[in-house]
């Protein structure tokens, strides 16, 4: 990478959304250092879909082709390696990495993604991101007519019932614990043939990731052939909230819309700030992002 540490533009996060602002700020000549620590949320998944020219490709070898086209221009620099802090000084901020190196930027982006709470239930973690989804945006074209569960209670089990419901009429809402459904909820349940089961699941049965039966604490099983489920999340880097990055209601940091932080010179893309957790989404935000930060340089140095 050379021995400059001081650039326009520091990316903490190099997957789809921060290679795609990198792209942006590359083509207008910035000066950008990406960062990055090599640990995708979705190293599991098979194959990415719903991403117009790239639908069914595996997600390592969209993020792999990105990289070298956004390192075609000389500005864009790519470290491996984990940013571990960050301070605002004078002039910018100031990035610390795990190897112990210090970056100065006057912008900073974050398109360092979400971390899922994994429950703590044998097999899940394994079929994460393969038979067990997130999006049926995503992965359920490739579920349709199968028998499907959905580990979720209450509105985020309605929202995806209602959603999967197109795909296939085999669906069971497995809710872990007491159902929280209100009289309405559960009448379209009854109207759509969606089963509730409120047993407590103990193991995840599966063969290389493919999900083959749920084990119950009942000692009860039954077969499915895909699940989602709606899982808590944290963020992935503590950075943003320790520069001062207000969160909103549902734990994603909060922008103004065009993907600017409660921090002034702070930017944010991709699924650390965005519900619709996606690839296309990721790549839409960043290219967002890499304009906007263009632009604030271009009106300060105008």
């Amino acid at each position: 990478m050379g021995e400059n540490k001081s650039f326009e533009v520091i990316i903490v996060g190099g997957s789809y959304a921060g290679l795609s602002a990198a792209m942006a700020l590359g083509r207008s000549l910035r000066s950008v250092l990406i960062i990055d620590s090599g640990k995708p949320c979705n190293q599991q998944t098979p194959h990415s879909h719903n991403f117009i020219t790239q639908d069914g490709v595996k997600p390592s070898e969209i993020a792999k082709k990105a990289k070298e086209q956004v390192l075609e221009y000389n500005t864009v620099k790519f470290l491996n390696d984990l940013a571990i802090s960050g301070k605002k000084t004078e002039n910018g901020f100031i990035i610390t990495t795990e190897s112990g190196g210090e970056f100065k930027a006057k912008k900073l982006i974050f398109a360092t993604g979400i971390k899922d709470t994994m429950p703590n239930i044998k097999g899940f973690a394994a079929c994460w991101g393969i038979s067990i989804v997130h999006c049926p945006y995503c992965h359920g074209y490739e579920l349709r007519n199968k028998k499907t569960g959905i580990v979720a209670n209450g509105d985020r089990a309605f929202h995806l019932a209602s959603l999967v419901n197109n795909l296939t009429n085999n669906i069971t809402i497995l809710t872990t614990g007491k159902a929280d459904f209100n009289k309405e909820q559960l009448t379209k349940f009854d109207n759509h043939n969606i089963k509730i089961i409120e047993t407590e699941i103990s193991e995840i049965e599966h063969e290389n990731g493919q999900v083959k039966n749920v084990l119950f604490n009942n000692s009860n099983k039954i077969n499915f052939e895909g699940i989602y489920a709606a899982l808590p999340f944290t963020q992935h880097s503590h950075i943003p909230v320790s520069l001062g990055c207000e969160l909103n209601e549902h734990g994603f940091i909060k922008t103004n819309g065009y993907q600017k932080t409660t921090i002034e010179g702070v930017y944010v893309c991709g699924d650390n700030s965005s519900m619709m957790r996606s690839v296309a989404t990721a790549v839409y935000t960043g290219n967002l992002t890499g304009a906007m930060i263009n632009k604030e340089l271009t009106d300060e140095q105008f």
